[in-house]
């Protein structure tokens, strides 16, 4: 394989919907971006969609980059393959190694949440901090943690899979019963999600089936009561989440991504909450919203080669 040159590096976002890549310098400037639509279900067509984004970003700058993939699900450490992806034509797929072959290099491969993680950390709202807990909270929940510049990955990959925990039962008394897709009862990501959310209000206050998290959001803001009730128990329900983070690793930051990291009303409404659930006198970790919002992704996946390693 012949090695890159130069200090360019290329991060592709692989998404159920969209490929995305992104090309930036080791001070994380921008120098070229590309998107296409994801070949549906189809695993072959994905590695070679990735390997022409890659080449033509490429020709386009007239140098060969490090490559890194965020990508749904993980590298499982026992089989190589991937595993826990919602994209489910990927598991079980030696997906670093084809594109390894496909593209004649190197390439590193992390969860999409952990690239969101690692962008915010690197050069985001999480720059300048030693411990940074990154939350995705839109059609998924997940999340990664990045110490002192360093993406944590774990002995099983699942370093900040703090979605597929049980929601804690303190919560409230009357805490609504849910069945996971992962096969688990009660995830975390059956109550933060996008469609969680949605599904919550529905359970108390039926709607037509076009009315999403979105539209919850704008109704409980102009006065809805339903609405407001539901987004209440949301930000309560997230903060019983976060704090179980809290308790354990106690970041410097916590920063949110995602649709639902958009919602304003959260910023405001966490940090008394937060008091009521951690372990402490007090609580102080701050909890704020992405910089680099959808670019996050391909640009943590880029990060996935440091800068000291450029070159």
């Amino acid at each position: 394989m012949l090695p890159p040159t130069g200090t360019l590096r290329i991060g592709v976002d692989l998404g159920g919907s969209k490929i995305e890549a992104l090309a930036i310098d080791t001070a994380g400037r921008e120098l070229a971006r590309h998107r296409i639509a994801s070949p549906s279900h189809d695993y072959a067509l994905t590695v070679n969609a990735i390997r022409g984004l890659v080449e033509e970003i490429e020709a386009r700058l007239g140098t060969r980059a490090r490559v890194g993939i965020g990508t749904p699900g993980a590298i499982s450490p026992a089989s190589g393959l991937i595993k826990n992806a919602n994209s489910t034509h990927l598991n079980g797929r030696p997906l670093r190694a084809d594109l390894a072959q496909a593209l004649g290099r190197e390439v590193r491969i992390a969860n999409d949440a952990d690239c969101f993680a690692l962008s915010e950390a690197s050069d985001g709202a999480g720059a300048g901090h030693g411990v940074v807990f990154g939350v995705i909270l839109g059609t998924g929940v997940g999340g990664g943690l990045v110490v002192d510049g360093r993406l944590r990955v774990g002995p099983n990959a699942i370093t900040g899979e703090w979605g597929h925990n049980e929601l804690p039962a303190r919560t409230e008394s009357a805490l609504p019963d849910t069945r996971c897709y992962c096969g688990r009862r009660r995830c975390i990501e059956t109550y933060l999600s996008g469609p969680g959310l949605a599904a919550d209000h529905a359970r108390v206050a039926p709607m037509p089936p076009a009315v999403d998290a979105r539209r919850i959001v704008a109704l409980a803001r102009s006065g809805d009561a339903a609405a407001a009730a539901t987004l209440a128990r949301y930000c309560r329900r997230l903060a019983s989440a976060l704090a179980t983070v809290i308790n354990i690793v106690d970041p410097d930051v916590v920063v949110l991504g995602g649709g639902l990291s958009q919602v304003g009303e959260l910023y405001a409404a966490l940090p008394p909450l937060l008091q009521e659930f951690v372990f402490s006198d007090r609580c102080d970790t701050p909890v704020v919203p992405n910089r680099h919002g959808d670019a996050s992704g391909v640009r943590g996946a880029a990060w996935l080669w440091p800068a000291r390693e450029a070159g």
